[in-house]
């Protein structure tokens, strides 16, 4: 991975730069789809459930009501964290599962267009949101389906500033406008005793202090054809909003070439919001632009997480920390 100089980005069609972007050129990560499932619409508990362990920082993917593999694997991994019996229900009770969001002018500014093509998307100053209920439903850990099952005849994409919009009660809701500066990163004393362990067969990525699993999200580990490097590695550094290097080569050969299109940042980058490379060329744990498919489809060797678990996931590593696959 090389990188280049800082530089300023919008994440729509307008001027006005809403983050800053370190420049790093990447290859090899892209999704490749293996078909996604959805379970049966399971009611306000699992809502409440899913809330309560992604405020935990145990994530259990999206949150939509359905209470699912990652859901079950989330709450397993923080019962045991707790010292209690896995299957341990959280008393859940008190979480209203809902509240309101009004539209701002500023979410339609977030709004812009991606190109089929990988020529035209190279010419692209960012890449964009496409829709508003593709912004509120990451913004809310949840996904397009499910926000427009809690909104049930609105037109969501044509909502005028000042709509409501009723959304998961998420305690941290991911404002990518507002990455990474509402993210501390992580000090090196608070550094010391921490590693990640990549659980490649669970799909499961757990954060560990000490030997206890302080953090723990759902992950897609490359692929049957691009499996993630089984092994002992560290994290060589930690990028916000990250260029794309796109080769052919790489993604269908895992050869680098000389004819690549160099993709600009942005919430449906190819990586999503951060790369955070590791000491193995071409891998690193990064963001996606799908994340009901985390799990359920492959990458190219690369650790994909959701964007809002991969801005936590900035927030809790440095340099230098090791990463476990297995």
């Amino acid at each position: 991975m090389t990188i280049t100089s800082p530089r300023t980005f919008s994440l729509s069609r307008s001027s006005a730069a809403v983050a800053v972007g370190v420049v790093a050129l990447l290859s090899g990560c892209a999704t490749r789809d293996a078909g996604v499932s959805f379970g049966p619409f399971a009611g306000d508990r699992a809502v409440q459930t899913q809330i309560f362990l992604d405020s935990q920082n145990f994530g259990p993917g999206v949150v939509d009501g359905d209470s699912g593999e990652f859901t079950s694997k989330a709450l397993a991994l923080y019962n045991r964290a707790q010292n209690l019996p896995e299957t341990t229900k959280p008393d859940v009770s008190i979480i209203e599962p809902y509240t309101t969001y009004t539209i701002t002018a500023e979410d339609l500014k977030m709004i812009g267009v991606m190109a089929v093509e990988v020529a035209d998307l190279a010419k692209q100053k960012s890449q964009p949101y496409t829709s508003l209920s593709e912004l509120i439903s990451e913004r809310y850990h949840t996904t397009q389906g499910f926000l427009a099952k809690l909104n049930p005849g609105v037109e969501i994409d044509l909502l005028a500033p000042g709509s409501l919009v009723k959304v998961p009660n998420v305690r941290g809701p991911f404002r990518v406008d507002q990455f990474p500066a509402s993210y501390t990163p992580l000090s090196a004393s608070a550094a010391a005793g921490r590693a990640v362990l990549v659980d490649t067969r669970l799909r499961m990525l757990e954060i560990v202090e000490n030997g206890r699993t302080i953090a723990a999200f759902p992950i897609t580990p490359g692929s049957e054809e691009h499996p993630a490097p089984v092994g002992e590695w560290k994290i060589t550094r930690a990028v916000p909003w990250p260029w794309y290097r796109y080769d052919e080569g790489v993604l269908k050969r895992g050869e680098r070439t000389a004819n690549f299109y160099m993709l600009s940042p942005g919430p449906n980058s190819p990586v999503g919001i951060l790369w955070a490379g590791l000491n193995r060329p071409g891998v690193g744990i990064h963001g996606t632009t799908s994340p009901d498919t985390i799990g359920r489809s492959g990458s190219h060797g690369c650790i994909r997480l959701s964007n809002w678990d991969a801005a936590k996931f900035y927030s809790m590593v440095r340099k230098g920390t090791p990463v476990t696959i297995r």
